[in-house]
């Protein structure tokens, strides 16, 4: 694998398109200050993931994009595309030629593509896993860098060493599942804070339904007794209504007539 072209528009103080070929044989950018040799090292760290602006030498990620001058107007958007040759297949991909580009808009929105498809930053991560092309690798050392490394305290190395090992995509995955076990550790402890104050409230409907339970079993006995009262009072009159009844279809004797003497 081998980087073949750089292309960039409105990239720092790139505001046209720029296409930088390198042919066999080139391995370094050299030219006088001011020409854009740490902005073409950026290009490449930045479509290779590169998040954070102090990396890139800028205040913010939007600073990125072209700011325009007296003459031109400040462009809206900035693209970079890497096209790599992949003869060898050191990437994972089934293609001779793999283009990597990244867009960045003045609204902060950014996109990812290999050869024009849109993808993740994880995707582009993984793809240059363990081949020392990368934002932190050893192959792109820019101006300083090797005094940095020099100088650099034994964890700082050890992603060098890593990743000149072949060892830094498993890391990177390491890290990423140690990550989801966290989410899911931390999904535990809220199912069972949640679990917990449902069994709280389950205690208490329970005792709110013992009462209903009571209340209901009290105010049936209550009905029914009254019923039965009720019953026996109309029982009682349905008689004595009978025997009124009875008396008046009783022949009546009437007495004898007044004798007057």
């Amino acid at each position: 694998m081998k980087l073949k072209r750089i292309s960039t528009s409105g990239f720092k103080s790139f505001a046209d398109r720029l296409n930088l070929e390198f042919e066999d044989g080139i391995t370094c950018i050299v030219g006088p200050n001011g020409c854009g040799k740490s902005n073409s090292s950026d290009a490449v760290r930045w479509v290779l993931g590169e998040q954070s602006p102090r990396a890139l030498r800028v205040n913010r990620m939007q600073d990125l994009i072209f700011s325009g001058t007296t003459d031109r107007k400040p462009e809206g958007m900035t693209e970079v595309r890497v096209i790599f040759d992949n003869e060898d297949g050191s990437l994972s991909l089934p293609f001779a030629e793999i283009e990597v580009s990244r867009r960045l808009y003045r609204s902060g929105e950014s996109e990812y593509f290999i050869n024009k498809e849109a993808v993740r930053l994880k995707d582009i991560t993984d793809l240059f896993a363990n081949t020392g092309v990368g934002t932190h690798s050893y192959s792109l050392l820019e101006q300083g860098r090797v005094d940095a490394i020099l100088k650099a305290k034994p964890n700082e190395r050890r992603e060098i060493f890593e990743e000149a090992s072949g060892i830094t995509k498993y890391r990177l995955r390491q890290d990423e599942a140690l990550r989801k076990l966290k989410r899911v550790s931390q999904d535990l402890q809220r199912v069972e804070d949640i679990i917990g104050e449902l069994s709280r409230q389950v205690r208490s409907l329970k005792i709110q339904a013992g009462k209903a339970s009571r209340y209901n079993e009290m105010h049936l006995e209550r009905t029914t007794k009254s019923w039965c009262a009720s019953g026996s009072r109309r029982s009682s009159s349905t008689t004595s209504w009978r025997d009124f009844g009875r008396r008046l279809k009783k022949p009546r004797s009437f007495a004898s007539p007044l004798r007057i003497s």
